[in-house]
């Protein structure tokens, strides 16, 4: 029998671009045609008490953790040694957060069992610097997609602009805060630019 062969897929796009919504939607697609997946998610992400993917239109699914510290080539591997068809498809949600090693042990489920990854995360981070687990996927990812939004001005986003409670760009602080509308706003590079010499002349942010 010929070996299946998969590929490993990263969606990616700026916050509000309805990334957690496709991963639902293929989900459900799958789920009507008896196809089996599994879908994960960093737990990085404290916004749910409870183990879901839930997208802002109101959808949710349940799914499996990924911890720090999760080999999820040894986890899959245990399920996929004991499956009667080892095709199952995985979704995860937020890969941005995934670490480098992660990323690669997807690869090697992908190359050593046929498994199809489709990973769906943010690009960059409010400072438009790349996180770890998207610059992995970059690199060696078979398949990359974006999902585009538009910002208010008609471009096209890029960058996840994090703000406070006045609406103001903040460029300082931690990369990771996890946070919704209240705290992050996708905009295109130009409107980030302008922002940010508009509050630089108030004295409120430094411009450089």
């Amino acid at each position: 029998m010929m070996k299946r062969i998969g590929k490993l897929y990263f969606r990616y796009g700026t916050m509000g671009s309805a990334k957690t919504a496709m991963l639902l939607t293929t989900a459900y697609n799958f789920e009507e045609r008896n196809m089996a997946y599994i879908c994960f998610k960093p737990v990085v992400d404290t916004r749910e008490s409870k183990n879901v993917i839930r997208s802002r239109i109101g959808i949710e699914r349940e799914c499996r953790w990924i911890y720090r510290d999760t080999d999820l080539y040894s986890y899959m591997k245990g399920l996929l040694d004991e499956a009667e068809n080892p095709h199952i498809w995985l979704l995860i949600d937020e890969a941005q957060f995934l670490s480098a090693d992660q990323v690669d042990q997807l690869a090697r489920l992908v190359d050593d069992y046929g498994c199809n990854v489709i990973c769906y995360g943010l690009r960059t981070d409010f400072r438009t610097n790349l996180f770890e687990g998207s610059r992995r996927l970059f690199e060696i990812a078979d398949s990359i997609d974006e999902v585009k939004s538009t910002c208010s001005c008609g471009r096209k986003t890029i960058v996840n602009a994090r703000i406070d409670s006045n609406g103001e760009i903040i460029t300082e602080g931690q990369q990771v805060e996890i946070g919704g509308n209240d705290r992050y706003m996708a905009v295109c590079r130009k409107c980030w630019r302008n922002k940010r010499i508009e509050q630089s002349s108030k004295g409120s942010l430094p411009f450089d």
